[in-house]
C-alpha cells in the first residue's frame, strides 16, 4: 500500500528490479518529469539533529514555533513516516531567465521580491511531479511512500546534503557545484532499500562573502543563521511588527531577500529554468512600490492567487511596503501614498506607516551595497 499526501492508494505487485537498478531508473524518471537531479539519502541525521536542537535552544527560530513542535520527527524520518528506510531527494531549478536583480535592487522606488516567489507557488508543482514519480516507482516495486514539499517536519537541506545534491553553505542554503543554489527541494519517503548516494565535499572554503553582504548580519557565524535577523523571516514569517532597528536595513526588499545567494561565487554556474510556471508574473516584474501599496485586500488576493506571496496576507504586505517606502526617497508621491494608509484599520499597518512618514521627513534614502551590485554583475553576466 502506498501513502501519498492525501489518500492511501494501492499498488499492483510487479517484479521488482534490484536496488541499484531501481535507483538508476528513478533518477531517469525524475529527469523526465522536469527535475534536474535526484538522489537517495539514508535516514541517520544525528549531526543535523544536534544542530537543530542547539539552534532551537538559542531561540534563533524566532516565532517559527512549528520548528520545535514535532520533536524528533523532523530529524528522524522513520518517526514521521513509520517504515521509512530511504528518502529520495529531488532538485528543481527556478532561476528566472530575466531575474532583474540589479535593476530592482538599485531602484528604491521599486519593490524587491525574492526570485523564488516571482512565479507560481512551487509547492503544488513539485508535489504533483513527485506524486507522479512515486506512483511510477510503486508500480515497478510495490512500496510504502509519502511525498513532501515543505509540507511537514522534514530536514530537507540535511537530507539533500546527505544524498549528494550539494552541501549546506555558510549561509545555510544548499549549494550545488554545477547549479549554484537557485533551486527547490522535494522528498519521497519510502520503505524501499534503495542504494544511498554519497555526500559531496563542502566547497565554501575560505569564502565568507555571504556573511559580509547580509544587510542585517543574520549570518552570525559561518553556517549559523539567526532567523530573527533575516530579512526573509522578517518579511515572510514574522506576523507582528518588524523591529525598529532593523527596518532601515531592509531597504526595498518587500518579500524575502536573496543577497547571500546573489554574492555567492557558485551561482555563476546557475542556469535559468525552462519551467514556464516559474517565470515572473507581470505584476512582479520590477514593481513600483506605490502601485503595490495601493492594492486593497481583494486586489491583493486576486493578484497573488497561486503565488507564495499570498500566504503573508494583506496586512503584512502593506507593512513590508510601508517600510520600503520609508527607506526610499522622500517624494511627494511616496508621502501621499503613505498618508492614504495612515488611518488603516490595522494597528500593525498604521505603526509602520507612521514610522515610514517619520523617516521620509528625515529624507534618508537608502541604497544597495555597491559590492552586492558588482557581485550580481560578475556572477550573473547574462541578462539578469
Amino acid at each position: 500500500m502506498a501513502l501519498p499526501p492525501e489518500n492511501p492508494q494501492s499498488s499492483i505487485a510487479a517484479p521488482a528490479p534490484d536496488a541499484g537498478e531501481l535507483s538508476a531508473r528513478i533518477k531517469t524518471w525524475g529527469r523526465e518529469l522536469g527535475f534536474q537531479q535526484l538522489a537517495v539519502s539514508g535516514i541517520a541525521l544525528g549531526e543535523h539533529e544536534a544542530y537543530l536542537e542547539r539552534w532551537l535552544a538559542l531561540g534563533r527560530h524566532g516565532e517559527m514555533d512549528y520548528m520545535a513542535r514535532h520533536g524528533t520527527k523532523r530529524s528522524r524520518p522513520a518517526e514521521l513516516e513509520p517504515g521509512t528506510l530511504r528518502v529520495i531527494t529531488a532538485r528543481m531549478d527556478y532561476l528566472p531567465p530575466e531575474a532583474g536583480f540589479a535593476k530592482v535592487l538599485s531602484d528604491p522606488a521599486k519593490g524587491y521580491i525574492s526570485r523564488y516567489a516571482l512565479g507560481r507557488d512551487y509547492h503544488k508543482l513539485l508535489r504533483k511531479r513527485l506524486q507522479q514519480l512515486a506512483e511510477r516507482i510503486a508500480a515497478a516495486a510495490p512500496c510504502q511512500y509519502r511525498v513532501y514539499v515543505d509540507s511537514a517536519p522534514v530536514l530537507e537541506k540535511a537530507l539533500a546534503a546527505q544524498s549528494g545534491l550539494g552541501w549546506i553553505g555558510k549561509h545555510t542554503v544548499l549549494i550545488h557545484r554545477e547549479a549554484g543554489s537557485w533551486f527547490f527541494l522535494g522528498e519521497i519517503y519510502t520503505d524501499l532499500p534503495l542504494v544511498p548516494d554519497e555526500p559531496v565535499a563542502e566547497g565554501c572554503g575560505a569564502c565568507n562573502a555571504c556573511q559580509k553582504i547580509c544587510p542585517t548580519g543574520a549570518i552570525v557565524a559561518p553556517y549559523e543563521l539567526d532567523a530573527r535577523l533575516c530579512i526573509s523571516y522578517l518579511t515572510i514569517e514574522l506576523r507582528g511588527a518588524i523591529p525598529v532597528e532593523l527596518r532601515p536595513l531592509i531597504g526595498n526588499r518587500i518579500y524575502g531577500c536573496d543577497d547571500c545567494q546573489l554574492i555567492c561565487p557558485w551561482n555563476r554556474y546557475a542556469k535559468p529554468t525552462d519551467e514556464g510556471d516559474f517565470r515572473p508574473r507581470d505584476d512582479f516584474r520590477g514593481p513600483e512600490l506605490i502601485a503595490l501599496f495601493a492594492w486593497d485586500e481583494d486586489e491583493f488576493l486576486k493578484k497573488t492567487e497561486g503565488s507564495p506571496i499570498r500566504r503573508i496576507g494583506h496586512q503584512a504586505w502593506l507593512r513590508n511596503i510601508a517600510v520600503a517606502l520609508g527607506n526610499g526617497p522622500a517624494t511627494a508621491e511616496a508621502r501621499a501614498a503613505l498618508l492614504a494608509r495612515a488611518e488603516h484599520p490595522s494597528e500593525l499597518v498604521r505603526k509602520h506607516v507612521a514610522w515610514a512618514l517619520a523617516r521620509q521627513a528625515e529624507d534618508r534614502g537608502t541604497r544597495v551595497e555597491p559590492r552586492l551590485l558588482r557581485g550580481i554583475e560578475r556572477m550573473l553576466p547574462r541578462d539578469a
